[in-house]
């Protein structure tokens, strides 16, 4: 059963969804191999195919993951900020109080989280070249995506979060991915929402993103 959405209601309402995740009720397996197969349609480099999605539901294994997401969240660093981030961050008042306000909630629910979605894909990119970068993220995070649009469909919420990334190789370890070979590109929270209703962002202008010939 899916939700009365239009492709473009679809790809509006997406939202990265942390406070209205439901809590209480278990993610059909039957759900999310479905959302897998639509996630595989997504284009990939050379047709190499190298996605991998680690779902996690057992309980004991669920917690051990969100005590990794827990500390990596604790060391996470990330790029400075510029003038210009802020500005878009802030351009409506309230949005980014709102995410954050989010992720601690999220944080402070993650051991509740019926499942966890981490997807990897095959080759590492730990200071490769541009070029090589692009093609490898190039072939996950479409499918990813799909993934996330499939979910929502299908009144499940997810969020894309790269806690796991100062942590990674603890966690390929607990997963038993074979951390050498594959990149864990993402970890996902995914659970029913609470409610279908969910609306568009605010965002920057359209003008001060679309550009025509020249920048």
């Amino acid at each position: 059963m899916t939700l009365d959405l239009t492709p473009d209601e679809l790809l509006s309402t997406t939202r990265a969804v942390r406070k209205r995740l439901d809590f209480t009720r278990p993610v059909p397996r039957e759900l999310i191999e479905q959302c897998v197969d639509l996630a595989v349609q997504a284009p990939t480099g050379r047709n190499r195919q190298r996605w991998h999605f680690m779902v996690v539901t057992e309980a004991a294994q669920r917690r051990a993951v969100a005590d990794i997401f827990l500390r990596a969240l604790a060391v996470a660093g990330g790029q400075p900020l510029s003038e210009r981030d802020l500005w878009r961050m802030n351009y409506h008042s309230g949005s980014t109080e709102r995410v954050f306000d989010g992720l601690r909630h999220l944080a402070a629910s993650i051991q509740r989280v019926p499942a966890f979605v981490i997807p990897g894909v095959e080759g590492r990119t730990d200071h490769a070249p541009v070029a090589e970068q692009a093609g490898t993220w190039g072939s996950i995070l479409p499918a990813v995506w799909s993934f996330m649009l499939a979910a929502r469909a299908r009144g499940l919420g997810t969020v894309w979060t790269t806690a796991q990334a100062p942590l990674e190789r603890e966690l390929a370890k607990v997963l038993g991915v074979p951390h050498e070979k594959v990149m864990l590109a993402a970890f996902i929270p995914l659970a029913f929402t609470l409610g279908t209703d969910f609306k568009p962002a605010p965002r920057i202008p359209r003008e001060e993103v679309l550009h025509w010939d020249r920048w």
